[in-house]
């Protein structure tokens, strides 16, 4: 079994937020319920079919990505340490989210924040003592898409290469799209979302997802809420 766990953010289970970009994707992590129907006038089949990685990773934030353990780490030893930094750290203001492309795939996005920046930094560089080495499938998988030096240099040195200055904040809402589906997608997204999109994001949470073996979906199995949230 190749188990694997990652440190998010989402944003409260029982929020509005959470539940329409759960509905929207088809499956919701925290419990695992999944959706039927059409969203926004898009058939639920047309939009599990450009949703699919998204609806497998669940809603969520990459803050530290998907690893495997290293060895003599325990899931409990993880959860440990991630209530010790949430009581350690204040909750960050992101602003209101907005919906945008990112490199192909519809995302909601935050304006630049160097709070933001700082505390992502801190969770890639706490948890790395977590993260099993890469085996070299691993390794290619994450290199391939045309990754610049310096995300390279990141790859290897913190397994992944979207960390510290190359790091940007963003929700995924779709897999990568051709530019036929793409109009329809995001007009419908913007549907759907917009009644939850005027409201701030507060960064109050990590949370702890799990992959119980390559390729499986991934669950939302704890939340620690950072310093003065609860």
């Amino acid at each position: 079994m190749t188990e694997r766990f990652a440190i998010y953010y989402a944003p409260s289970a029982t929020g509005p937020l959470w539940e329409r970009a759960s509905t929207w994707l088809g499956r919701d992590c925290s419990d695992g319920d999944l959706f039927d129907g059409a969203v926004a006038g898009i058939d639920r089949d047309r939009l599990l079919n450009l949703t699919q990685s998204a609806n497998r990773y669940g809603f969520h934030a990459t803050l530290k990505a998907p690893m495997a353990l290293v060895e003599g780490a325990s899931e409990a030893d993880l959860r440990g340490a991630m209530a010790q930094f949430a009581s350690e750290h204040q909750p960050v203001n992101l602003g209101k989210p907005r919906l945008a492309l990112l490199d192909g795939f519809l995302a909601l996005l935050v304006d630049d924040n160097d709070a933001l920046q700082d505390f992502a930094a801190h969770v890639v560089e706490r948890f790395d003592i977590f993260r099993a080495p890469m085996s070299v499938k691993d390794r290619a998988a994450r290199a391939s898409g045309n990754l610049s030096p310096r995300q390279l240099e990141l790859l290897d040195a913190y397994g992944y290469p979207y960390v510290f200055d190359e790091f940007r904040f963003h929700m995924t809402l779709s897999d990568r799209m051709s530019d036929a589906d793409t109009a329809e997608l995001r007009q419908a997204a913007a549907t759907w979302l917009a009644p939850v999109l005027d409201e701030p994001l507060v960064l109050d949470r990590l949370a702890l997802y799990r992959e119980p073996d390559s390729g499986k979906p991934f669950s939302r199995i704890a939340d620690f809420k950072l310093g003065d949230a609860g």
